[in-house]
């Protein structure tokens, strides 16, 4: 019996998992992270920063954007861990600044997902990451598709289309996912395309066959890898 994987990303809602087992492939709305881990004692690849930096950055992120070409915006730079202690965007900026080489501020886009961040930072330990990485589905697609940039944006119809197709053509269970139908306002389209990559990465990570960047372990100051599986 194959063993169960577990892909998650971020939503409005939440976290949206995507389970695979044997049997295919089905969709989970959890409201924590630290529901996602209780539930699910398995093999766990989520689309979130695992390890803060002390200063803005890391090499992760710069070796995942060497490689996207014109998808490598989609990988944001983590911020400075002192930064997440931040209540506005604009506290965010000024911690930061400080915190950088050169001095950065940070995007509305990073800040919105402060809270996701800090989520998954309450909830993981180096013990824990044993069976719970970090992965980043632009990466993922990449090494679907034969290690090339994809064409689309996700946001794009043709993107999801792009998408769907190379999780077809790879291996994962798309047809019995049974296209789970949640409000838009709760959970994009986008947002379960990238759980099933996750998913599929998870598939990897199990199996010992997925590639990570950078090869050079590095840690944050609580031990904490910071590495992006694909």
């Amino acid at each position: 019996m194959q063993e169960a994987v577990v892909g998650v990303d971020g939503c409005r809602a939440g976290w949206i998992a995507v389970i695979w087992t044997d049997v295919g492939a089905h969709c989970e709305l959890l409201s924590s992270f630290s529901k996602v881990l209780s539930v699910h004692p398995g093999i766990i690849a989520v689309d979130m920063p695992i390890g803060l930096p002390p200063k803005h950055g890391r090499i992760a992120e710069h070796e995942a954007r060497s490689i996207l070409g014109a998808r490598r915006s989609s990988v944001f730079s983590t911020v400075s861990r002192a930064a997440y202690a931040a209540n506005t965007w604009k506290e965010a900026c000024e911690i930061n600044l400080i915190n950088s080489v050169p001095p950065k501020k940070l995007s509305q886009q990073s800040f919105a997902i402060f809270k996701k961040v800090k989520e998954v930072d309450a909830a993981i330990t180096p013990a824990l990451q044993s069976r719970v990485r970090e992965v980043h589905p632009e990466v993922i697609f990449y090494e679907m598709n034969d290690r090339q940039p994809l064409h689309f944006s996700k946001k794009k119809r043709d993107g999801a289309s792009e998408r769907v197709k190379l999780l077809e053509r790879s291996g994962f269970p798309w047809s019995t996912l049974g296209h789970p139908i949640y409000l838009k306002k709760n959970v994009a389209d986008d947002d379960i395309i990238d759980a099933c990559a996750c998913a599929w990465s998870a598939r990897r990570i199990l199996e010992g066959t997925a590639r990570y960047y950078p090869e050079k372990e590095e840690r944050d100051a609580r031990g904490l890898l910071m590495r992006i599986h694909a």
